[in-house]
C-alpha cells in the first residue's frame, strides 16, 4: 500500500528526470531529482512502495533509460497509467520497473490517495475512495523480470536457450 503521486498526460522523458541529471545511472541518485521540475517536493517526500499514476502517454519522448531507473530508484512500486510510449514501457520492463496500464484508474485516482496494486492480478484497489479497477496484468515473465532487478539481472541466472524452448 503507498501514496499515489498523479501526473498529467504527455509525461515526457525530461520531466520525468531532466537530461542534465543524466550524467549517471545510478538509481538512488537519478532518484533524488525525479520529478524535479513538475513536482519538487517528490524525491524528498515519497516513501518506498508509494504508486505513480500518469495520464495517456506516459513517459513520450527520448529514449533514455533513465527515467524509468529514477521512478524505480525512487522505490515507487509501480507506475499506473492510462497508456505509455513504446519506448518507456520496453525500458521499463528492461530495467525491472513494473507498469500497469489502466485508464480507468488513472482518470480516477487523485494525489495521495492510498492505493493497494497487486501486479500479478492486475487488482488496483483505492482505499481512499474504496474503488476497484481491473488494469491487464502483467505476464509472468514480466514479473520475473520486476523480481530478478532487470532483463539483465533476469538473464544472468537463467538459461537463455531453456527460456526459448
Amino acid at each position: 500500500m503507498g501514496k499515489a503521486w498523479t501526473f498529467g498526460e504527455n509525461m515526457n522523458t525530461d520531466e520525468i528526470i531532466p537530461g542534465r541529471f543524466n550524467i549517471t545511472i545510478d538509481p538512488l541518485e537519478l532518484a533524488k531529482n525525479v520529478f524535479c521540475e513538475v513536482k519538487p517536493d517528490y524525491a524528498a517526500r515519497v516513501k518506498p512502495g508509494d504508486v505513480v499514476v500518469g495520464g495517456q502517454n506516459f513517459g513520450c519522448g527520448s529514449s533514455r533509460e533513465h527515467a524509468p531507473v529514477a521512478i524505480k530508484g525512487s522505490q515507487a512500486k509501480c507506475v499506473i497509467a492510462a497508456s505509455y510510449a513504446r519506448i518507456f514501457f520496453r525500458n521499463a520492463i528492461n530495467i525491472g520497473l513494473p507498469i500497469l496500464e489502466c485508464s480507468a484508474a488513472a482518470a480516477d485516482i487523485t494525489e495521495g490517495d492510498e492505493i493497494e496494486v497487486d501486479l500479478v492480478t492486475g487488482k488496483i484497489h483505492n482505499l481512499t475512495n474504496g474503488h476497484v479497477y481491473q488494469a491487464r496484468p502483467l505476464p509472468a515473465f514480466v514479473i520475473k523480470i520486476a523480481e530478478a532487478g532487470g532483463i539483465v539481472n533476469f538473464l544472468k541466472n537463467h538459461d537463455v536457450q531453456e527460456l526459448m524452448a
